[in-house]
């Protein structure tokens, strides 16, 4: 016994280390989990983008080259086609940079330069910005790359609108490549990166009404004044050439909305819902505004009023749509629909300029509808996160945010689209000759027509 109460007394100590260290492993807490993609959310934001670049072509080509002469009807799609081309290679090379790289309050840096870096977390979820300021995201960088570049593209591609028919094609394709680089990206910056001014105002757009539309229909509303009005306007027969496209074209618009929209909640989440749904509800109410506001003052409700209606009310829902409910989204479709008609029959002709599409009365006007009510009709929980579950509700403080923001983006995209036009119509001039725009451009600016 005595050997054995000996060699237990020896083994003690032993044991208490032992037990201490197995107790002071016990307690280290566990690693962190490595993010993983979200395959669901990725696969969203891939459907997503491929409609939305819908939007563009086909869409918005045969939306606009519905709405213009039969001469001018290949030069119109060829201007939303080529734009699609320039501005992807655009986005790549530096307008993703500039618009998405830390940088400062007012522009990225140059840092994802030709997308440089991105071999090294190409499978890993993106996180936009850096520090505490920094928004994760469940998806590859590579998709959100792409899901912007298709914003991009359509942004340009709008201003095509309001110079159809008389702007050199030489002269759109040096536009808007400064333009993109100059206005567009600085701007995306300011709203969308969480180091831009006004996104740290707190100014809500949830999918572009100032980046997108506001800044679209402001420049092409500057386009159209410097160009000119067309020749003959207001005396000569304009009507559109073939409705039937422009039908077609709306249509993929209002279908590819839902994923500019509910793909810019970046997630196949509860948010992304309620974005697709007053989505769909805004565009139906707006349409119906307007197809009585034309019934009531011009008899008769028209196939062209029904097809702009429905995108006043897809422009004015783009701010809102991740922060209202059904019911505010109906207000906003309705105010739009009557605004829009506004904006495109009786604001143009009591101002006297030639916005050939309408990109200004509808993008432009149904933009600043959506981006000020959004002030008052935000829905708080919408936009909540863990660390303030109330999120951002409608109020008279946020009304007057959400002016400031409408007002510098106006002013800004007003002013720079000015200057750069005449500079590109210093170098290459910006209007085709009297001739030219008489015979057609199809034939004089492409050496092709229909038949």
């Amino acid at each position: 016994m005595t050997r054995i109460a000996r060699a237990a007394a020896m083994a003690l100590p032993a044991l208490l280390l032992s037990g201490a260290a197995f107790a002071q492993v016990a307690v280290v807490p566990a690693p962190e989990p490595t993010p993983t993609i979200d395959t669901g959310d990725t696969a969203w934001m891939l459907t997503s983008t491929a409609i939305v670049l819908m939007m563009t072509v086909p869409g918005l080509a045969l939306f606009y080259a519905g709405m213009v002469r039969k001469k001018n009807v290949l030069a119109t799609m060829m201007q939303s086609f080529a734009v699609c081309g320039l501005v992807g290679v655009l986005w790549m090379v530096a307008g993703y940079s500039i618009a998405f790289g830390d940088g400062n309050a007012y522009i990225g840096d140059l840092s994802k330069l030709f997308l440089g870096g991105m071999g090294a977390n190409w499978d890993a979820p993106f996180v936009l910005g850096s520090g505490d300021s920094a928004v994760a995201t469940t998806i590859p960088e590579s998709v959100f790359v792409t899901f912007q570049m298709t914003f991009a593209i359509i942004t340009a591609a709008l201003i095509t609108g309001a110079v159809a028919d008389r702007m050199k094609f030489s002269a759109l394709m040096l536009f808007i490549t400064l333009w993109t680089l100059l206005v567009y990206s600085p701007v995306a910056h300011w709203v969308w990166h969480p180091n831009g001014w006004i996104f740290e105002l707190g100014a809500l757009d949830f999918a572009g009404g100032t980046v997108v539309h506001i800044n679209a229909g402001v420049a092409g509303l500057v386009a159209a004044i410097v160009l000119g009005k067309r020749v003959g306007y207001g005396t000569e027969n304009m009507s559109p050439y073939n409705l039937a496209f422009a039908v077609i074209g709306a249509s993929m618009l209002w279908v590819g909305w839902f994923g500019f929209n509910a793909g810019s909640a970046v997630g196949a989440g509860a948010r992304a819902g309620m974005a697709m749904l007053v989505t769909q509800v805004a565009a139906a109410g707006a349409v119906l505004a307007w197809l009585v506001a034309e019934w009531a003052t011009k008899g008769k409700p028209s196939v062209l009023g029904a097809i702009s209606g429905a995108v006043a009310g897809l422009v004015a829902i783009t701010p809102a749509a991740g922060f209202v409910l059904p019911g505010s989204a109906l207000v906003i479709g309705v105010v739009a629909g009557l605004a829009g008609f506004w904006g495109a029959t009786a604001l143009k002709h009591w101002c006297g300029y030639d916005d050939s599409l309408d990109a200004f009365g509808v993008h432009g006007i149904c933009g600043i509808v959506g981006a000020l009510l959004v002030g008052f009709l935000a829905y708080g929980p919408l936009s909540g996160t863990a660390a303030d579950p109330g999120g951002i509700s409608g109020s008279f403080a946020q009304f007057l945010t959400q002016i400031y923001a409408v007002v510098a983006v106006f002013i800004f995209t007003a002013v720079a689209t000015f200057i750069l036009l005449k500079i590109v119509d210093a170098i290459v001039g910006l209007r085709v000759t009297e001739e030219e725009e008489r015979e057609g451009l199809d034939v004089t600016l492409h050496g092709e027509r229909l038949g």
